[in-house]
This record gives C-alpha cells, sequence and structure tokens, in this order.
C-alpha cells in the first residue's frame, strides 16, 4: 500500500487511489457524531445555499454545518459535534455544508473512493483501509478553511499512517501536540462562542465511534455513511 499525504483544498484536488478527507475541528467529528447518534445519512452539499434548498425541496431533513464557523441563518445545526451529541436526529437525513471538510470530499474529484475522518474514527477507518487494501492512500488534512495547513488534521494524518504501517503512536504525545496548536486555542474562547470547549474535548476523544465513515455517489449526491 502506497501511503501519500496532502493537504488543504489543493491537495483535495490532486488525491488519487482511495481518499481519505481529515478534518478533525470540526466537520467529520461532528458527521461521526451524528452517525452515532442515529443519522440515517449525511448529504454533502456545495454550500449553505445548497443545503437549504435541498432541505426546501425535500432531500434531507436538517442542515447542519458552519460559514466562517458559525452556523449560517436557517440552518438547524452548528458545526459542533457537542450539538450534535444533544440534538435528536434519530433516523433523519442530514445536509452538510462546512469550508474545509465537506469543501475537501467535493474537491477530490479523482478518488476512486472516499472517506470522511478525524480522530474519533481513526482505528475504524484504518481498520477499513486495511481491510480494503488498495494499492494507493492519499489522506487529506484540510486544515483551517481549506487554506491554512492545521496541526490538528497534520496529526491526524500522520496518526493514520503510522497505523497504517502498523506502528503504535502515542495517543496522549497526540493530544497534548494538537492542543498547543493555534486553533484549539478557540474552543471556550468568550469572544467566540461559537467555538464550544466540549468540541475539542470531543473531537479529541480518539477511538470514540467504532466505525468509519464512508462517502459514496448516490443519485447524483455525495452521500455519507457508517462504513458497514
Amino acid at each position: 500500500m502506497d501511503i501519500r499525504i496532502e493537504s488543504l483544498l489543493a491537495g483535495a484536488e490532486r488525491a488519487e487511489g482511495t481518499v481519505v478527507v481529515i478534518d478533525v475541528f470540526r466537520a467529520f467529528t461532528t458527521a461521526a457524531v451524528a452517525l452515532a447518534r442515529g443519522a440515517s445519512s449525511i448529504i454533502l452539499a456545495h454550500g449553505p445555499e445548497e443545503a437549504l434548498l435541498m432541505r426546501q425541496v425535500g432531500i434531507g431533513d436538517l442542515c447542519m454545518g458552519e460559514a466562517g464557523g458559525r452556523r449560517p441563518p436557517g440552518f438547524d445545526l452548528g458545526n459542533s459535534p457537542y450539538e450534535l451529541s444533544q440534538a435528536d436526529v434519530q433516523g433523519k437525513t442530514l445536509l452538510q455544508s462546512t469550508g474545509a471538510g465537506v469543501a475537501g470530499v467535493i474537491a477530490a474529484g479523482r478518488a476512486q473512493a472516499l472517506y470522511a475522518a478525524s480522530l474519533v474514527t481513526a482505528q475504524a477507518t484504518v481498520a477499513a483501509l486495511l481491510r480494503d487494501d488498495p494499492p494507493l492512500v492519499t489522506l487529506v488534512a484540510m486544515g483551517a478553511g481549506g487554506k491554512w495547513r492545521a496541526d490538528e488534521d497534520e496529526q491526524c494524518a500522520l496518526y493514520l499512517r503510522n497505523l497504517l504501517r502498523d506502528s503504535q503512536p502515542d495517543r496522549e504525545c497526540v493530544r497534548r501536540l494538537i492542543l498547543a496548536g493555534a486553533e484549539a486555542a478557540k474552543f471556550g474562547d468568550p469572544e467566540q462562542p461559537h467555538f464550544h470547549p466540549l468540541d475539542r474535548e470531543i473531537a479529541l476523544d480518539i477511538d470514540r465511534c467504532d466505525f468509519a465513515v464512508t462517502v459514496g455517489h448516490e443519485d447524483g449526491l455525495l452521500v455519507a455513511r457508517r462504513a458497514p
């Protein structure tokens, strides 16, 4: 298995083979929590306007996500794993729009297979990759807004790579490195209340979820689901 690491939206556009798009703070932690809470699927939208339009015409039940880190007007839920951990989404189809993770999946047009990953699904994602044993895996660390590298996504990419190589990274070391980064400092900042401190704690709860999140094309839509 050839394992490559790319970063940001440009990296997602270059990514080939089985592509794992990583967004720890917070898109694919939020998505994993939603699926763990019983959401049936998550449709990945090209932006808030598309998500709202799809909900209006009956494609999907609830809109969740962010624009500039905040819940867009008209959305039911933000891009918050803590909020999703408290939400009633059992059996619901969600519509998700974010500027990094979701945008990265949409940009990964060369992918032969797609996963949406974060630390909460790390081991399950690796298990799925090892089971399928593709010749090429590209890990894409989406960073802040898909434009700036961020410690949490870069560290997650390295963590996944090391697990794929049958190495056992120090989980607490990974957590400490991420907590020392600039993105982690936003959570709990009173001037940025949309970054809930428990979002960070959930995002760093490595292997919280025992399933990988796969993304596939269904009726012209990109749909994320729990891997079988």
